[in-house]
C-alpha cells in the first residue's frame, strides 16, 4: 500500500510511505533536515509498521509538540484499519 501523508506541525511538507502487509518497505520525506529524516527512512525499513509507530510515537522536536518521526507514526496509523483518526492524506 502506497500512502502521501501532509505532516503538521514539522519541516516536511510531505511523507510518501509504501508498506506491503504490515513491513515497510520504504519512506522518503519531502523536506526537513536531509541526513536525520534519511536515517530515519532507512532504521523503519523492514520494521513492522506497529513496531515503528510503537517506538516514534510521541517523540517530540525542541518546543515543538510533534517531530517528523512522529507525523511518521501519525501517518502509518492512518494505514491501520482499526484507526478512526482524521487522516492526512494526500492521495
Amino acid at each position: 500500500m502506497k500512502l502521501s501523508y501532509v505532516p503538521h506541525g514539522v519541516c516536511p511538507t510531505k511523507i510518501q510511505i509504501d508498506t506491503e502487509g504490515d513491513v515497510i518497505n520504504d519512506v522518503a520525506f519531502e523536506g526537513g533536515c536531509n541526513g536525520n529524516l534519511k536515517a530515519v527512512s532507512i532504521l523503519v525499513k523492514g520494521m513492522r509498521v506497529e513496531d515503528a509507530i510503537s517506538k516514534l510515537e510521541g517523540i517530540k522536536c525542541g518546543r515543538k509538540s510533534t517531530s517528523c518521526a512522529d507525523q511518521l507514526a501519525f501517518a502509518l496509523k492512518t494505514m491501520t484499519p482499526d484507526d478512526d483518526s482524521e487522516p492526512g492524506i494526500a492521495a
